[in-house]
C-alpha cells in the first residue's frame, strides 16, 4: 500500500462520521433516479410486451349499427394491416353480496376463438366455447374485487332481458390494463367489469346479426394515421359514428402514460436536489481537510510529491466517500424500484411486470456521482495543488476582526457575548453560512414536496366531488331518453332531487388544433353539477356559446371570447362556430359544457336525455337501486361516494410508501447537512472553545456557541425552506399535470409544520450529537496547534 493510501485511510477514519453523513445523501439521491428509472423501465417494458403480444390495435372506431360488409373496405384502406369487427356493450350487473348496482362492459368473442386484435390473456379457467350459451370470461380486476373463481355466476341485464353470466375463465387485456367505466375519472373494480362473451349470445340479445358496432384495426409501420381516421370516418359516418380515434385517446393507456411520463419527473427533481447538497458538503469538508493540513501538503510537496499526486490524494478521498454512497444508493435504489413494480403490478393488470434494471440508469448513476464528486471539491483540490510550500508551512492568517451589521445597529450590552460570537462567526464565513442555510432549506423542501400530495388529493377530491359534483347517482342511458322516461326516473321513491343531461361526442377545432370530446349539456341553473372558477365561485351556464375547463382551453390555446368550431359527431354531424362564453376550473378530463336547450335547438331535437344525475335519500339507497336495476332503459349507474372510496383506497398505500420514502430521504439531508456544518465549525474553533474550556466556561456555556450557531442556520432556513417547497410543489404539478388529471397547488399549514418539525428534530439529534464531542474535546492536544 502506498504512503498515501495509508494517509487516506487515516483521514477517512478521523472523518467516518462525516463521510456516512455526506454517503448517505448521495445514496438518497442515486436511490431515486436509480429506482425512477428501473420502475420506468419496468412499467414500460411490461407495457410493450403486453401490447405487441397481445396485438393491442393502433385505432378504434364505434358506430350505432354497422354491416359486416364494410368491414372489407375498412382492411382496404392503404396502411391498414388488420382489422376486426365486434360487439361492445354496457350493461348493468347484479352480484351477489351487493346492493349497489355495477356496470359491466361486455364484448363479444369470434366463434374462432380468441380474437386477432386486443386479444384476452386468460389467467384461470377456459375460453368460452362456440355454442355454450351463458359463458363468460371476466376481467381479473373484476373477479379479484368480488372473489369470483370459474365456476360462479353473475346476473346481466341484455337489452332489458335478465340473463346468467357463468364464469369461465379470469382474464387480462391489453386495452383494459386500467379499468376505468367511460366518463368516469375513477377506477372502481368492484363497480365495473369486463365480460367477454360467445359473440353469437350478443348478437341473439341485441338484434346485431351481421352487423357489429365496434371496430379496431392494426396499422402498418409508417402508416399515415391522421389519413386512415379520416377514411374510416367517411366510411362509418352513415352509420352512427362517433369518430375514429387512436390509441393515445384510450384511457387505460392514458393512465400508464402519465405514470411513466410522472417517473421522468421524479428522475430529474429529487435527484438534482439531493446531489447538490451532497456537492456542497463535499466542498466545504474537503476545503476544511485542507486548511488543516497545510502543513502535510507542504511537507509532501517537499518530499517529492507531484502537483497530479497531492490533488488525486484529495480527489480520491472524496471519490472513496462519493463511491461508497453510490454503491449503497444503487443497492437501496434497486430494491425499492423492486417493491414499486409490485404495487404497479396491484394497480396495473399486466400478465407479467417484471423488474428491469436498467444498465444505462446504473451507468448515468456511476457519470454524475463523478461528475458531482469533481464539480464539488475542484475548486478545494486546486487550492491544494497550486498552494506554494513555502506558503503552505505558515498557518492561515487570522480572520479579520470587524463588527457585524447587527452590532453596528444594536447597543453593545443589548446583545449577549455568545450571540455576537455567532453572528461573528457566520459573518466570517458568508459562502459557508448561505450554504448551510440553503441546505437545510432543501431539506425542508423536499418533506414539503413529499407530503403536499395528500393536501392536493384532499382538495381535488372536496372540490370536484363535493363542491362541484353534489349528485349520488349518475344514470346513464342505452338511447337518448324522452321526457317521459326522464319524468318517470325523477318520480322514483327516494330520489329527492333529479337533473338530466344530454351529451354529444364532438371535435373542437381552433386554429390548427383540435380534440375530440364530449360536450355536456346542461340546465340553466343545475344544482347538483355545479361549475366552478378558480375562486370555488359558481359559474352560470351562458344562454348562447360555449364553455370549456381550463386544461380544454389550454390544448386548444384558446381563451375566452374565442370562437371554437365545434364538429359534431352524432346525428346529422353539424359543424357550428362557437364563442367560448366561460372557462372553468375542473382537475379532471377535458370536457366542454352548452346550455341543454341550445344543444337541442342545434340538434335540431326534442328534449332528450341520455344521462342524468340523482340525489338519493340516504336511507332509501338500497331501494333506489333495486328500482333502477329494473329500468330497461338504463345502462349504467355509477355511484360517486363509492368510486371515491375504491380510488382513496388503491392510491393510498403507494402515497404512505413515497411518503415514507421523502420523509427517510430529507431527515438524511437535514442530519447531513447540519451534523457536517456543526463538526467544521468545531474543527474550525476547537481552539477558541478550548481556550474558553482552560479559562473556566463551563461546558454548557461553551456548547451554546456551537449549538447556537445551528440554531441560527435552522431557523434562517426555515422561512426559506418553506419558499422552496412551495416553489418546488409548484414545478412538480406542472410536471405531472394530464389530461386525465391536474394536481391543485395546495399546502396547508399543517404540511409546513410538519416539514419544519422534522428537520427541527433533525437538528437537534445533530446538536446532541455534536454536544458530546465538546464534552470530550481534549483541551491539551488542541491547545497544543501551532500558531
Amino acid at each position: 500500500m502506498r504512503k498515501l493510501d495509508r494517509k487516506l485511510l487515516r483521514d477517512l477514519s478521523k472523518l467516518k462520521t462525516q463521510a456516512i453523513a455526506i454517503g448517505a445523501v448521495i445514496a438518497s439521491g442515486i436511490a431515486v433516479f436509480v429506482m425512477a428509472l428501473c420502475a420506468y423501465a419496468s412499467l414500460k417494458e411490461g407495457q410493450h410486451r403486453f401490447y405487441r403480444d397481445f396485438r393491442f390495435a393502433d385505432v378504434f372506431a364505434t358506430t350505432r349499427r354497422c354491416p359486416d360488409a364494410l368491414l372489407d373496405r375498412i382492411r382496404d384502406i392503404e396502411g391498414v394491416v388488420l382489422a376486426e369487427r365486434r360487439l361492445v356493450y354496457d350493461v348493468q350487473l347484479r352480484v351477489a353480496n351487493m346492493v349497489e348496482p355495477a356496470t359491466g362492459k361486455l364484448i363479444s368473442i369470434p366463434p374462432q376463438g380468441n380474437s386477432r386484435l386486443n386479444q384476452v390473456y386468460l389467467a384461470r379457467g377456459r375460453m368460452v366455447e362456440p355454442g355454450r350459451t351463458g359463458e363468460a370470461v371476466v376481467s381479473e380486476a373484476f373477479a379479484e374485487a368480488h372473489q369470483l373463481v370459474p365456476g360462479d355466476s353473475v346476473e346481466a341485464i341484455l337489452n332489458g332481458r335478465l340473463q346468467t353470466l357463468h364464469v369461465v375463465g379470469i382474464a387480462l387485456c391489453p386495452e383494459f390494463v386500467m379499468q376505468i367505466q367511460s366518463g368516469t375519472l375513477l377506477p372502481d373494480t368492484e363497480r365495473f367489469g369486463i365480460f367477454w362473451m360467445n359473440e353469437q349470445d350478443l348478437e341473439a340479445a341485441f338484434d346485431m346479426a351481421g352487423a357489429f358496432n365496434s371496430v379496431s384495426a392494426k396499422l402498418a409501420y409508417g402508416a399515415n394515421r391522421e389519413e386512415i381516421l379520416d377514411r374510416m370516418d367517411d366510411l362509418l359516418e352513415p352509420y352512427g359514428s362517433t369518430g375514429a380515434y387512436g390509441r393515445e385517446e384510450n384511457i387505460s393507456h392514458q393512465f400508464v402514460n402519465d405514470e411513466l411520463k410522472q417517473l421522468r419527473t421524479m428522475a430529474t427533481i429529487a435527484p438534482s436536489i439531493f446531489l447538490s447538497v451532497a456537492a456542497f458538503l463535499l466542498n466545504i469538508v474537503v476545503s476544511r481537510i485542507i486548511s488543516q493540513q497545510r502543513e502535510q501538503i507542504a511537507a509532501l510537496k517537499a518530499f517529492g510529491y507531484s502537483n497530479l499526486e497531492v490533488g488525486m490524494h484529495y480527489l480520491n478521498l472524496v471519490l472513496v466517500i462519493a463511491l461508497s454512497g453510490m454503491v449503497a444508493g444503487i443497492g437501496f435504489g434497486i430494491w425499492m424500484a423492486k417493491n414499486l413494480t409490485i404495487m404497479y403490478q396491484q394497480f396495473y393488470k399486466f400478465p407479467l411486470l417484471s423488474l428491469e434494471i436498467d444498465p444505462i440508469a446504473i451507468l448515468l448513476a456511476v457519470l454524475i456521482t463523478f461528475a458531482v464528486t469533481v464539480v464539488g471539491t475542484w475548486f478545494a483540490v486546486w487550492r491544494a495543488v497550486s498552494l506554494p510550500p513555502a506558503e503552505a508551512m505558515r498557518p492561515e492568517p487570522p480572520p479579520t476582526f470587524r463588527p457585524t451589521w447587527i452590532e453596528r445597529i444594536l447597543p453593545t450590552g443589548v446583545m449577549p457575548a455568545e450571540f455576537r460570537m455567532i453572528v461573528r462567526s457566520l459573518q466570517r464565513k458568508p459562502v459557508k453560512a448561505v450554504a448551510s442555510i440553503t441546505g437545510v432549506a432543501l431539506a425542508i423542501a423536499v418533506l414539503i414536496v413529499g407530503s403536499f400530495s395528500l393536501d392536493a388529493l384532499d382538495y381535488l377530491i372536496d372540490f370536484q366531488f363535493r363542491k362541484a359534483q353534489r349528485q349520488d347517482l349518475t344514470v346513464g342511458f342505452i338511447e337518448p331518453a324522452t321526457s317521459s322516461v326522464v319524468y318517470e326516473l325523477s318520480h322514483l321513491r327516494g330520489v329527492t332531487v333529479s337533473e338530466t343531461t344530454r351529451a354529444v361526442p364532438a371535435r373542437l377545432h381552433f386554429q390548427h388544433r383540435s380534440k375530440r370530446v364530449g360536450i355536456t349539456g346542461l340546465s340553466p341553473d343545475p344544482e347538483l353539477f355545479l361549475l366552478l372558477d378558480e375562486a370555488e365561485q359558481r359559474v352560470a351556464v351562458p344562454e348562447h356559446g360555449i364553455m370549456l375547463n381550463s386544461a380544454l382551453a389550454g390544448i386548444l390555446g384558446v381563451e375566452l371570447g374565442g370562437t371554437v368550431r365545434a364538429e359534431i359527431l352524432e346525428g346529422e354531424r353539424p359543424t357550428l362556430d362557437l364563442e367560448v362564453t366561460a372557462i372553468v376550473n375542473e382537475f379532471g378530463g377535458t370536457n366542454a359544457y352548452m346550455r341543454k336547450s341550445q344543444l337541442h335547438q342545434l340538434l335540431k331535437e326534442s328534449e332528450v336525455a341520455n344521462g342524468a344525475f340523482l340525489k338519493v335519500d340516504a336511507n332509501q339507497q338500497a331501494q333506489v337501486y333495486e328500482r333502477l336495476q329494473l329500468r330497461p332503459g338504463v345502462a349504467s349507474v355509477s355511484i360517486k361516494d363509492a368510486a371515491i372510496k375504491s380510488f382513496t383506497d388503491t392510491i393510498a398505500e403507494n402515497m404512505l410508501t413515497m411518503r415514507s420514502f421523502n420523509i427517510l430521504f430529507a431527515v438524511v439531508i437535514a442530519i447531513g447537512v447540519v451534523y457536517n456544518s456543526a463538526r467544521i465549525s468545531l474543527s474550525e474553533q476547537s481552539r477558541d472553545l478550548a481556550t474558553m474550556r482552560v479559562v473556566g466556561f463551563y461546558t454548557r456555556e461553551v456548547s451554546t456557541i456551537l449549538l447556537g450557531e445551528i440554531t441560527l442556520i435552522t431557523t434562517l432556513a426555515i422561512p426559506v425552506g418553506c419558499l422552496i417547497g412551495y416553489g418546488l410543489a409548484w414545478a412538480m404539478i406542472l410536471g405531472l399535470a394530464t389530461e386525465n388529471y391536474r394536481i391543485p397547488l395546495v399546502v396547508n399549514g399543517s404540511t409546513f409544520a410538519f416539514s419544519c418539525g422534522v428537520v427541527v428534530l433533525a437538528t437537534l439529534v445533530s446538536g446532541i450529537i455534536v454536544k458530546r464531542r465538546i464534552a470530550r474535546l481534549d483541551l491539551v492536544s488542541v491547545l497544543k496547534t501551532r500558531e
